[in-house]
């Protein structure tokens, strides 16, 4: 292992800081909207335009990587994630800024393409190992964010002109992670394998993370939280997503894959149960351990069942954006009509019926 990670260590050094940036990025919208609306003379409802541009611009992004995937670089990527950021931190217009937030969209949609399948490939039989510890560093960038905003005044300028010049460093650094693990022009021709149950299941698990980490707030306040302690809990939240994906640099090689997708949904539904029956603040921090483990163990199922054409990780990825996306609109207009813990209903439910399922074809999909 140790001789794997030497000789890929520019991809692996690469991907994470760009994925401690990506985290960052993602998660500044949502304390920035109120200095947008003030700065901006917009509405809060307007102001969360930006949230939808960057999964706008994902969209595109992963989009793009189907049909020229090989063409794109970790660089490229990068790339547009400074040039997004520095749009968004010049502050010289609002459709300039929503533009800004488009184009940081599209570059981390093309970043997640890009490195996911390549760690998954440079690593051979550790990929998995190194796939988690990819994705956590995701965590640490989402809890930093925010506080660093804070520690800056509130100031969205100076917080995103910080996350572009972060994203200029690593594409200088970048260029020696430009064909590690990056896929091969020779040999035979890889076909591509559709498999609609394990997109199924990505697009509902990454549906539900998405829920628990746009929609959670809310219902923890619904459910009797103050907004200070209910923001305080997502933090633990995410703390509990982190570690549960460090943990699993270490434990992914003890169980398949896809089992080990079925144990997440399954804790994920127990936890909300308790929610819904105990106490939402303890069992939501639970939630998040469990949570954490629902990408990666999608990710290599979902990799190993479709092989490795050029058009499976965009595909892979798009599924969970469509979860992501319409799950909360779906989801949202429910919690008002059941009462104050009926979020957590809805998540032991759904995650429920996805463990039922999963049990039902777990040896097909672990085959």
């Amino acid at each position: 292992m140790r001789q794997l990670i030497k000789a890929n260590a520019g991809l692996l050094f690469v991907g994470l800081a760009t994925f401690v940036l990506m985290g960052a990025g993602q998660s500044l919208y949502g304390p920035a909207l109120p200095a947008f609306s003030r700065n901006f003379r917009v509405t809060i409802g307007e102001a969360g335009i930006l949230v939808s541009a960057h999964w706008v611009g994902c969209a595109v992004g992963v989009a793009g990587m189907y049909f020229k995937g090989r063409h794109v670089t970790p660089q490229h990527t990068l790339l547009l994630m400074a040039l997004g950021a520095a749009g968004v931190a010049t502050g010289l217009g609002w459709w300039l800024t929503v533009l800004g937030a488009v184009v940081f969209g599209a570059g981390y949609g093309c970043s997640t393409v890009v490195f996911n399948p390549r760690v998954l490939r440079a690593f051979g039989a550790q990929g998995t190992a190194m796939l988690s510890l990819l994705n956590a560093t995701f965590g640490v960038g989402a809890i930093a964010a925010p506080l660093v905003f804070v520690a800056l005044g509130n100031d969205p300028t100076v917080t995103f002109a910080l996350v572009a010049a972060i994203a200029a460093m690593i594409w200088l650094g970048a260029g020696q992670a430009g064909h590690s693990g990056a896929p091969t022009t020779t040999g035979t021709p890889q076909r591509f394998r559709l498999n609609i149950p394990i997109l199924g299941f990505g697009m509902l698990a990454i549906g539900t993370e998405a829920c628990l980490i746009g929609l959670g707030p809310t219902a923890l306040i619904a459910a009797g939280e103050t907004e200070v302690h209910a923001a305080q809990l997502l933090s633990m939240f995410f703390l509990a997503f982190l570690v549960s994906r460090v943990l699993l640099i270490f434990t992914a090689h003890l169980l398949r894959s896809f089992s080990l997708y079925t144990l997440a949904v399954s804790g994920v539904a127990l936890s909300a149960l308790g929610a819904a029956l105990i106490s939402p603040a303890v069992f939501f921090v639970a939630i998040g351990g469990f949570a954490g483990l629902l990408f990666p163990s999608f990710y290599v199922t979902a990799s190993r069942k479709m092989g490795e054409d050029l058009r499976v990780a965009p595909t892979i990825i798009a599924a969970g954006l469509v979860g992501g996306i319409f799950s909360p609109l779906v989801l949202a207009p429910w919690m008002e009509v059941m009462g104050s813990r009926g979020f957590f209903w809805l998540i032991a439910g759904m995650t429920l019926a996805m463990s039922l399922a999963a049990i039902a074809l777990l040896r097909r999909l672990n085959g």
